[in-house]
């Protein structure tokens, strides 16, 4: 009948549990951050930061740690589709890759007093007395923890969920399959600044450069196409030569990594003293830095809700995560989804860039003209 041992575990030390846990130290828990992998580590994705992302590192402190990491200013968004290309001005921007980015907000959320246990893979367990169970494995060592409140935010792939706690997974059929490598390459049609996105009948490929001049590749791919081709390096040149965009020789022999299906969906997003957060939650393809935007904003959003979670539990906290959840990220999913099935029909993605172009103000609702205010007013209540 012990008490729980931590305030919060936060499962994953990416953008949203890293930020979750800096923001949950801040009040003076006792915090217990998690991750299987060692740090900085690559990631096929989420070098780019809109304006959400940033208005949410605003709101929790953070503000100027991207500018300090070197984050290189995003001004354009360069499209590519069937030899056809657009430019469009961005209004609010940065890339950062995410190894310097992931690591910082660790180290953030240590200063402000939380514990960070790398290379350390965690498994929610059965409740508890005034909380939820957490087994930890590292290297031989397995010990089993506890918390009155666990936040999962273990991304697509892993997330550490027994089937008894009731949360169903989903996978969206013929979801596409994300992969991503970086080179270094003077290639110069992909100058620092803008976003280059060459979409194909099989995919799309983003590219830019980060704070290090590397260029960063973040590709989606029908899995079959990916498969029948032979791997995403091939399936990369076959879209940069379908939109008309410059080849990138290094990217053949780069090591690629690839994701999940990248459409899927658990839910209900939370449980018994238990709340998703970030890919963990649900993921639709995203574009321009949208899917750091929703870890980020849905890390804030969550502070309140653990908060309330440190005394006795109800049903009703998990009613208002999946409320709050669908509120703020839900609806830009849906944004994205649409979207994403307009690229996969070449007629509809060719009348939309022609209505894009004529009509730039089209653009507006996938170009995040969010800033520190507009975040704020997205949120139900200021975040400590």
């Amino acid at each position: 009948m012990r008490p729980p041992e931590w305030d919060v575990i936060v499962l994953g030390a990416g953008p949203a549990g890293a930020l979750a846990a800096h923001q949950l130290a801040r009040q003076r828990l006792r915090v217990l951050l998690v991750d299987k992998r060692d740090f900085p580590r690559w990631k096929v994705c989420g070098t780019c930061l809109n304006g959400l992302a940033l208005g949410a590192l605003a709101q929790a402190g953070l503000s100027s740690l991207v500018d300090r990491l070197g984050g290189v200013p995003l001004l354009r968004l360069h499209l590519g589709l069937q030899q056809h290309r657009m430019e469009l001005e961005l209004p609010l921007g940065r890339s950062l890759s995410r190894a310097r980015l992931d690591l910082a907000l660790g180290e953030a959320a240590v200063a402000e007093g939380a514990e960070w246990r790398r290379g350390t893979e965690a498994t929610v367990a059965g409740p508890c007395p005034g909380g939820r169970q957490v087994r930890l494995r590292s290297g031989g060592a397995v010990e089993t923890t506890s918390a009155r409140v666990v936040l999962v935010a273990t991304g697509l792939g892993s997330p550490g969920l027994p089937p008894a706690i009731g949360i169903r997974n989903r996978v969206e059929p013929h979801s596409r399959v994300g992969a991503g490598c970086r080179v270094d390459t003077g290639a110069s049609g992909y100058g620092r600044g803008t976003i280059h996105m060459a979409i194909g009948r099989h995919g799309y490929v983003g590219l830019v450069r980060t704070e290090s001049g590397d260029l960063n590749l973040a590709a989606a791919f029908d899995r079959d196409h990916l498969i029948q081709i032979g791997g995403a390096a091939p399936a990369a040149a076959g879209v940069l030569a379908e939109a008309g965009f410059e080849a990138v020789p290094e990217a053949c022999a780069a090591a690629w990594l690839a994701t999940p299906a990248l459409t899927a969906r658990r839910w209900p997003p939370s449980a018994e003293r238990v709340l998703l957060l970030g890919d963990a939650a649900s993921y639709v393809e995203p574009f321009t830095g949208e899917g750091m935007g929703w870890a980020l904003l849905g890390a804030l959003a969550a502070v309140p809700l653990v908060l309330q979670g440190q005394g006795p539990w109800s049903r009703d906290l998990e009613r208002q995560w999946a409320r709050r959840y669908g509120q703020l990220i839900g609806s830009r999913q849906r944004l994205c989804r649409g979207l994403a099935f307009a690229l996969r029909h070449p007629g509809l993605s060719r009348c939309a860039l022609a209505a894009v172009e004529r009509w730039p103000v089209l653009a507006a609702p996938f170009l995040h003209p969010f800033d520190n205010a507009g975040v704020k007013a997205l949120l139900p209540e200021p975040c400590p």
